[in-house]
């Protein structure tokens, strides 16, 4: 058993404890405050901030957290990182004040600007999602049996396409229209991700603005179950490269037989 594969069990353990504290928060009136980007923040949020970052701490001292929570750090900084935590911990917070109970704790471990460690809990249901890199990816409930999950290979009829719950646009209805017979499934969180890695989706599309600590742990979910994350150029999304913490727009999918970027508006 590698490093990565030691790792993957206590930091699930950590997204659980996490999990626990949202959920303390998440069947009361808790108020809601916003960002000075505009996002919505709640006090699970905070709460699952710290007993992720106390955790981490506690298993690799050595290893720094970055958190959507965090302050922030600038680039001159973050630069000097070859491998480093990253961590929404509580991604979907739009889908929490819904209370549909579409959200997720997301923790990656980055190395050289690669995801190589992801684990993606849900707590409502308790089910997980983990991967490191050269192990494979699984996906299990609290308590129960994990199990190995693959991306698909494009079906012959209707694909299905994971898509946002809270962020859609013309854009994207442009893209699917071109894109031809599909079914649409919307979601929230990484876990339109995590439908792509267990086989149940085909591509997740998305055109608008995403954090990198949005995606990370998803990815190497995905990218471990056969599937790729990709840039609209059809490049690797990559991670610590540049001042902004913005991603850009991406593709999710797990069969390359299609270029995905043809579908895109050429104006």
């Amino acid at each position: 058993m590698n490093e990565l594969e030691q790792w993957l069990d206590p930091v699930l353990a950590i997204a659980e404890d996490a999990a626990e504290a949202i959920l303390a928060v998440y069947d009361t009136e808790f108020s809601v405050a916003e960002k000075e980007d505009r996002t919505p923040v709640t006090k699970a949020d905070l709460a699952a901030h710290k007993v992720i970052v106390a955790g981490l701490e506690r298993l690799t001292p050595d290893v720094p957290v970055l958190s959507e929570e965090s302050s922030e750090l600038p680039f001159e900084t973050r630069s000097s990182w070859t491998r480093y935590w990253l961590v929404d911990p509580l991604d979907g917070t739009r889908e929490f004040i819904k209370r549909n109970g579409e959200f997720t704790v997301n923790i990656a471990l980055i190395d050289r600007g690669e995801p190589v460690l992801g684990v993606v809990q849900v707590p409502v249901s308790g089910r997980y999602y983990l991967a490191a890199r050269g192990v494979g990816a699984w996906a299990g409930e609290r308590g129960g049996e994990r199990r190995r999950i693959r991306c698909r290979s494009l079906p012959d009829g209707a694909m299905t396409v994971a898509g946002s719950r809270s962020h859609a646009g013309e854009r994207l209805k442009g893209y699917l229209d071109r894109l031809g017979p599909h079914e649409l499934v919307s979601m929230g969180s990484s876990l339109k991700f995590c439908l792509v890695a267990e086989g149940r989706a085909d591509l997740y599309v998305r055109l608008g603005l995403t954090s990198e600590w949005d995606t990370a742990a998803a990815q190497c979910v995905v990218e471990e179950a056969g599937g790729q994350v990709t840039t609209t150029a059809m490049e690797r999304l990559a991670y610590n490269t540049k001042d902004s913490l913005l991603n850009p727009e991406f593709f999710v999918f797990g069969d390359d037989a299609r270029d995905w970027s043809a579908y895109l508006d050429s104006d």
